[in-house]
């Protein structure tokens, strides 16, 4: 789409080349190679550095993008007869630092995610450390009986970060990563966790839910996909999300039958 054009044209490469040799300078390499990222990403320019740093790079126009589709994420979940639970952020910056802080924060509480590094401004850039995964997949690359084993997986650190009055709020399936860990064994990985009210959280988690549904609904099926959820979370949860799903059903990164999906969660409840 033109405008995703747009967003990877907004951070030109002398830029992204200023901030890999300070990624470097900040890690004791005396030079720092890059490569941008082929990555369909509406809020960052990704980058590799040196094959070690994952590296996201956050500019203005990211941070307006975001505001805009927080709030029509917001006047969704009105429409979903709840306030809206999305927060913004005020600069690119804080968009890093929140993301980094997310992250931290997941990995305390045994979810995996790429090792969280740094967060700092470069030039008026927001920009975000990773530790780099090589040879990662997303869940939805996977073939359908390997994505459905992960799915219980996929509820249990979703249960983790809710029991603990987290949410992920950008749950699909290009934000769950499978990659090997140090031991070389395959395992799920979170990343992009977005902002939402501490106070919204009830909210947040049946959205998250129904994200989770939309996500492996169409890889593994709705039955599989309801029956992985209802594995972790009691019916009223998944009732609870029911009502999220026409919503979520409306955002263009996904793609499911709203309709097949709740009659699986009201056949579970009956």
């Amino acid at each position: 789409m033109a405008i995703r054009r747009l967003l990877r044209a907004s951070v030109p490469e002398s830029q992204l080349g200023a901030v890999a040799e300070e990624v470097g300078r900040r890690f004791g390499q005396p030079s720092a190679d890059f490569e941008r990222l082929e990555a369909d990403n509406w809020l960052s320019v990704p980058c590799v550095v040196d094959d070690q740093w994952f590296v996201k790079v956050i500019a203005d126009q990211h941070l307006l993008v975001h505001a805009l589709l927080t709030t029509g994420r917001n006047i969704g979940a009105f429409s979903s007869g709840t306030e809206g639970f999305f927060e913004r952020f005020s600069t690119p910056l804080e968009m890093a630092e929140h993301e980094l802080a997310a992250t931290e924060r997941m990995r305390e509480l045994g979810v995996d995610a790429p090792e969280p590094i740094e967060a700092f401004e470069h030039e008026g850039l927001g920009v975000l450390v990773l530790e780099y995964l090589p040879d990662f997949r997303t869940l939805d690359e996977l073939p359908a009986e390997r994505t459905e084993s992960f799915a219980p997986t996929l509820f249990e650190y979703l249960a983790s970060m809710h029991e603990a009055g987290l949410a992920h709020g950008d749950l699909r399936a290009e934000n769950v990563l499978v990659a090997p860990n140090a031991a070389g064994v395959e395992t799920l990985y979170f990343i992009d966790a977005t902002s939402v009210r501490a106070e919204a959280i009830e909210d947040a988690r049946a959205y998250d839910i129904a994200c989770a549904l939309a996500s492996l609904a169409p890889i593994i099926g709705p039955r599989a996909a309801v029956g992985a959820g209802a594995s972790v979370y009691p019916s009223q949860d998944l009732l609870a999300a029911r009502e999220f799903l026409d919503f979520v059903g409306l955002r263009p990164d996904h793609d499911f039958d709203t309709t097949l999906v709740k009659g699986e969660i009201e056949k579970l409840a009956a």
